[in-house]
């Protein structure tokens, strides 16, 4: 059952060869066994998890079921469950129980899936390994060594490890595409907007994306069905006709046209990465795809301009924990003032207060107009970028990071060089893009590579033709860590 796809689980209920209470006991007897080599998971509740097996195997009976009916689904930890203890991976929320589910939740409620567990996240999404958790870094499931990648590196491993079948993750600079990379498997951050951020706790606003990581284009396109949609609860949330995310997979790739940034292939992409990538374009050409030479002019520019917005909303929205309505609150002080400030410095990392900082520095008189104002001047720029890259290709392709997983560690002591990481994801999620990152190769050392892919808004359907077809000709997407099998 754990080498079986999202598809392949929803087809075997479906042909009653096994339950969903069967299917879910079995993925939990592998989390209890294998939770401590990789730590995907925050919290599992057997109990929950059961109850929703056996509501799904009721709806099958009585012939009431979708496609995802009792098919387990992990949950980042970001998103607000009823009833589940909702961390965000800090120390700030360890106590936190959700009282209502976040909308993404919802819509997996209403098509029958299962809640699986709640995944192991960067503390407030903040982070590119992973390693930022309160509750201590994720492992990488092809090097225990290394890292998953961020911040849905718990979601990521999870399903790499095959603890998981599919999970949610949030995109906020590449938190979902990163560590998809990374682990081998398949992650798409949808258009801005298409996907509610009603319950799915902030980091900032104005970039923040749910989506789906699971192991197969196919996969992401079932997910994307059920979690897409319009939810008036969310001011950003986009009202249009609904799309079946699967109705263009079996379409032809000849005549597409896939533009190559010159600016992901410059310095700073690893050779074995750049190679990888060189090999999935030749075999889009062979699918009858054509290539064209574009360029993103302002993209260098992508994780300034990030590093000053995303903190400044960041410092706006994680103002609501002090301590005084839920989460964490600091044992000792004396008044009301102390108890705000011994309640954050204690209840957040340092990631978490570094962006903060910074957040707080660039929102204040005298440097406003230097730093954000001209921050989202730039965004615009960007967005512009992708605007003209569009009128000469269909879709847009590189490598989703300039190198396979790193060491744990090994980067967090310079936080210059790992937001890096990020450096061909960040811009996607300033034009509110969509990207999807698929397999494409292992480097020497049998570490996974992800080829990136971006398309136009609304073009998630495309992308996942593109990915599908790639898919039906290569393996790489089938390839599992030693131990998972």
């Amino acid at each position: 059952m754990q080498l079986a796809t999202v598809k392949e689980l929803s087809d075997g209920l479906a042909a009653r060869k096994f339950s969903s209470a069967e299917l879910v006991q079995f993925y939990i007897s592998r989390i209890n066994r294998l939770q401590n080599s990789y730590n995907c998971f925050i919290s599992v509740d057997e109990a929950r998890s059961m109850a929703q097996a056996r509501a799904a195997d009721a709806l099958r009976a009585a012939g009431k079921a979708q496609p995802l009916t009792g098919v387990p689904v992990a949950q980042k930890d970001i998103f607000c469950t009823q009833g589940w203890l909702t961390t965000c991976g800090s120390k700030m929320l360890s106590n936190f129980v959700s009282p209502y589910d976040a909308h993404v939740i919802e819509c997996f409620n209403r098509a029958g899936a299962v809640n699986l567990g709640k995944t192991n996240m960067d503390e407030f999404a903040m982070g590119s390994s992973n390693e930022t958790s309160f509750y201590g870094p994720v492992r990488n499931p092809w090097d225990g060594e290394r890292v998953p990648g961020g911040s849905s590196g718990g979601s990521a491993a999870a399903v790499a490890a095959r603890l998981a079948p599919a999970a949610t993750g949030t995109d906020t600079g590449g938190s979902i595409r990163q560590p998809a990379a990374l682990t081998g498997i398949c992650g798409l951050k949808p258009t801005y907007g298409l996907v509610s951020r009603y319950g799915m706790i902030a980091f900032a606003s104005s970039l923040d994306q749910g989506g789906p990581m699971a192991r197969s284009a196919e996969d992401l396109g079932l997910m994307l069905n059920v979690m897409a949609g319009f939810d008036a609860r969310d001011s950003t949330s986009l009202q249009r006709a609904s799309t079946d995310y699967l109705g263009q997979l079996a379409r032809p790739l000849a005549g597409l046209r896939i533009g190559l940034p010159r600016e992901f292939f410059a310095d700073g992409v690893s050779p074995q990465v750049a190679s990888a990538v060189d090999a999935a374009i030749a075999e889009y050409r062979k699918l009858g795809c054509t290539v064209v030479e574009i360029s993103l002019p302002n993209m260098g520019l992508s994780v300034p301009v990030y590093y000053v917005l995303a903190p400044a909303e960041a410092s706006s929205n994680l103002s609501r924990f002090d301590g005084v309505r839920y989460g964490y609150r600091a044992a000792d002080y004396d008044n009301l003032e102390q108890m705000y400030e011994r309640t954050r410095a204690e209840g957040f990392g340092a990631e978490v207060k570094r962006r903060i900082l910074i957040g707080a520095y660039v929102l204040s008189h005298g440097y406003y107009d230097a730093y954000y104002i001209r921050a989202q001047k730039l965004r615009r720029l960007i967005a512009q970028d992708f605007a003209e890259a569009f009128k000469q290709c269909d879709l847009i392709m590189g490598p989703t990071t300039p190198s396979t997983a790193f060491k744990i560690g090994e980067k967090s002591g310079d936080p210059v060089q790992m937001y890096l990481s990020d450096i061909y994801t960040i811009a996607v999620n300033l034009a509110g893009l969509p990207g999807l990152s698929i397999p494409c190769g292992f480097d020497g050392g049998g570490l996974p590579v992800g080829l990136q892919v971006i398309g136009n808004y609304f073009s998630e359907a495309r992308m996942l033709n593109a990915a599908h077809q790639y898919q039906l000709a290569t393996d790489w997407h089938q390839r599992v860590p030693s131990g998972c099998e």
